[in-house]
Formats: structure tokens, sequence, C-alpha cells
């Protein structure tokens, strides 16, 4: 009766031989092992000794078990090299099944051990192969929903770089005059008077000093036609042999080459000698195909903001006072470039001196108009001003022929300059003439207050050395205001100038 209990107690998904053993174990081994067992105790990996499987495969004889012996012992062959040696002495006692599907992990955990990596991953080799598997199965959920449940990164991209600032509503119309097929020039004046944004400037000036025509699809001809005119003009006046050129022509050329070194002495740019070059050149052939005034120190200052303003317009993404007036650009300034730069400046030097020749031919008529225009101004506008130069025995004519030989170019730093003929180009033909002298009166008038306590030699010097290396387009923009006043105020009338002095 025990036995047949012990039969219907035993596994039945196990194969034959592993049966058979359970029925010859003994009851009180049975119990020993079944009050001994824990998953803690229980062995790693049970394994069936050589001398178990031979005895108990020859005790049966049974034709339905012998492929079963069969096949564990083929098993059990291509699983030597991996399990180890003392379990090889395991007594058939350490088997200790307890339901058919512990017994089945433990036969798969024999036929088939865990490779190298695998055990790196199973764990610790004390603990329960069943727990194990049961373990890394859960991990391996948890993971997978992790990894399904967690949002996708998002690449990081550089907000500086994609994030465009938006174009100002000035920008807008600049783009759209000049993107016109003809571009509207009394649209464009009215526009630039207010300033014109650097990246736009050397285009504009060339358009406003009547260089580029208002038809934008003609202005690539004409820069080729200019350019290589100017071109012609350098192999016929100034690269032949000195002993070909007449006295006049090498005193004028003498007064270039003398002049250029001391032009614009404070901007580190003007001590290049490619552009001492070109300003030479172009100097020396303007003297010779203007005859009528030749070459008269201070058109060489009038030079210097259309070489700053047409090197700027190569290199629109580079700050004009920190990389181009320091000279920092002529590394990336080519001589193809550089020869550009010089036929332009040429063509629009000619046309701004166009509208006053007369202040650098004989005699300078022009100059002295304009002074005494002054002077009539400063009477009008500031009578106790003008009464105290005249009582310190100041003329008009030792300071303001200066301001306006050189347009006050000696008095401004060059980027101011750069923002006072903004306005002057916008006005038109009389803006360096006319406009220019609201600009003077308005200026000396800005430190009337100082003045008027100062004695002759104070006076003398203050107006050689103008106090405004602070002064920036904001202060410009005031003067330009304060002299557009004067010029609503005075222009067209001629009463200003029959003041009669006292």
């Amino acid at each position: 009766m025990a036995s047949s209990q012990q039969q219907q107690a035993a596994p039945r998904g196990l194969p034959g031989f592993l049966r058979r053993t359970l029925r010859t174990s003994s009851a009180e081994q049975e119990n020993a092992l079944d009050n001994d067992y824990s998953p803690s105790s229980a062995p790693k990996s049970p394994v069936v000794p050589d001398s178990l499987a031979d005895n108990t495969a020859i005790q049966s004889g049974a034709e339905d078990d012998h492929d079963n012996a069969d096949r564990v012992n083929t098993s059990r062959s291509k699983s030597d090299s991996h399990v180890d040696g003392r379990m090889k002495q395991t007594d058939a006692s350490s088997l200790t099944l307890t339901s058919p599907g512990s017994a089945k992990r433990h036969l798969r955990a024999v036929a088939f051990p865990p490779l190298p990596y695998e055990q790196e991953l199973g764990g610790s080799n004390n603990s329960d192969d069943g727990a194990d598997v049961d373990k890394q199965s859960q991990s391996l959920n948890v993971a997978s929903a992790n990894l399904i449940s967690a949002p996708p990164k998002q690449p990081q991209t550089d907000t500086a770089t994609t994030t465009q600032q938006p174009k100002s509503y000035k920008e807008i119309q600049y783009e759209t005059i000049l993107n016109s097929t003809i571009i509207p020039l009394r649209d464009l004046r009215k526009l630039a008077w207010n300033g014109i944004p650097p990246h736009h400037r050397s285009k504009i000036w060339k358009i406003l000093l009547s260089y580029l025509p208002a038809n934008t699809s003609r202005h690539q001809s004409t820069l080729t036609r200019k350019r290589n005119e100017y071109k012609d003009a350098i192999q016929q006046h100034y690269d032949i042999p000195d002993d070909t050129r007449t006295n006049s022509e090498q005193e004028t050329l003498r007064q270039v080459l003398v002049d250029v070194p001391r032009t614009a002495p404070e901007v580190p740019l003007f001590h290049n000698d490619r552009i001492r070059r070109i300003l030479s050149r172009l100097l020396y052939i303007w003297a010779m195909r203007h005859p009528a005034s030749s070459y008269v120190q201070g058109i060489n200052d009038l030079a210097t903001p259309l070489i700053v303003v047409f090197i700027s317009g190569y290199f629109p993404n580079k700050d004009v006072e920190e990389e181009v007036l320091s000279g920092e650009v002529m590394i990336d300034v080519t001589d193809a470039i550089l020869e550009e730069v010089e036929a332009d400046t040429y063509w629009c030097l000619t046309n701004l001196l166009a509208g006053i020749q007369d202040h650098y031919t004989s005699d300078q008529p022009g100059m002295q108009r304009m002074v005494m225009r002054l002077e009539e101004l400063v009477n009008r506008i500031d009578a106790d001003l003008a009464g105290h130069l005249r009582e310190t025995g100041i003329e008009f004519l030792q300071f303001a022929f200066k301001w306006m030989n050189c347009l006050l170019l000696r008095e401004f730093r060059l980027q101011r300059v750069l923002r006072l003929w903004d306005t002057y180009l916008s006005e038109g033909d009389g803006g360096f003439e006319d406009f220019h002298v609201y600009v003077c009166a308005s200026f000396l008038v800005h430190y009337s207050a100082e003045l008027q306590q100062m004695g002759f030699d104070d006076l003398f010097q203050f107006m050689q050395n103008m106090p405004t290396d602070d002064w920036t387009d904001r202060e410009i923009e005031i003067l330009l205001s304060s002299a557009f006043v004067l010029s609503t105020l005075f222009g067209g009338s001629e009463a200003h100038l029959n003041v009669v002095r006292n």
C-alpha cells in the first residue's frame, strides 16, 4: 500500500529513470530530504551522477524508457565541460523534487548550464535557479516598461544660433526700397536722413552720390564700366616713369605723399601701407583729372569715410569701430577687394567734390562764403556768444575755416562722421554746403555757456580741440535735429545775412 501511494505521489511528468529512482528511495530518506529542503539550501544545479544513471538504465530494461535514458546521457556528455567537478560527486539523495515544474527546471539546468555572461546577469550562485529566473524576468519586464513609458529625448539645439531676431520696421523699409526695380530716391533720402544701418550704408551711399543709378538692373554693369575706366586712368596718370611728369605734376605727387601719412592719425586703419597706397594713387589721379582745383589739403580727409564704408560693405558682419577702423579687417581684404574699393572711392569722391568744388579752387570762394554765413547766423541765434567772440578778438575765420574745409572730420571721431554724412547725403546737393553751415552753428552754440566764460587763449585752444571724444550717435542726432530747426527757420531767407553789427 505504501508502495502504491509512493507511486501515486511520484510526479508524472518526469522521465522513466527518475521515477524508478524515486521508487527505490526509502520513506525515511525522502522525509529527511523534505524536511531539510529550503530555497537557500537547495542545490544550484542538480546533476544525475554517472553511477546512478548507469545502474537505473541496466535495472529498468524497459523499452519505453530506453530513449529517455539515451537523451539524458547525451545531454550529460554535452554539459560535462561546463559543470563543476564537485557536482559529479552529488549523491542521489540530493535530488529534492517537490513539483513537476521544479524537476523540469533542475533537469534543464543540468542539460544546458548557464554561459559565463548569463551567470553575470543571473546574480549570485547561492540563490535558487527558479527564483533567479523569476527575478530576471521581473527585472526585464520592469526595464521594458520603463523604456516604453519614458519619453524620447529631444535633440539639444543651440537657441543662440537658431533663434533669429525679428526685423524692425525700419529694416523692412530699407529692404523694400533696395529690392525695388527702380529705387524711389525721394523715399530713400527721407529714410536715410535718420541714419543708415551699417550693412546697407555702402550701397546707399553709392546711390545717393549718383555713382549707382536708380535702376537696380544696371548696377553691376555700371560698377564694371566705372572700375575699368579707373584702371585705365591708373595706366595713364600713375603708372608712368617719373621723368615723364611735369614739374607741376611732380609737386602735386610730392604733396599727396606728404599728406597721406598725416591722414586720420588716430585711426589705425590708415596706418596700413596698402590703404595709404590706394589713397595716394586715387588722390593724385583726381588732381590730374581736375586741374582747375588740383589737390588741396583737406581733400585727403574727405576720402577717409568713403574708404571705411566701402570696405565695411564687403564684411557686413564685422563691427565698424572694433574691426574695421582698428585695421583688423585688413587680414581678410584681398587685393581684388582693395582695387574695387579704390575705384569706388575715386568716383564717389569725384561726385562729392563736384558740388563743393569752388571750396578748393583759387582763393577758395566757397569756403569764405560758408564762413560768412556761419558768422551771420550765430549773430541771429546767439547774439551774446557772437559779441563775446568779438570782444576777445576771436575771428570766425580762425576756427571755422577748418570746419568748412574738412567738414568737421577733425572735430569728431570717424565713426560719428559716418552718421553725420548719412544725413548730409540725404539732404541732396546742398547737404555738404548749406546744411553743413547750420550744423556748425548748432555745434558752436552747444558750447555757448562755456565759451562765454573763457578768455582769448582758452577760447582759441578750445576751438582747436573740441571735447567730442565721448560723443555717441545720440549726440550727433541731437545736433542734426537742432540744425534742421535752424534750416527750417532761416532756410531760403536772406534776412539773417543782413544783420547789422553794433
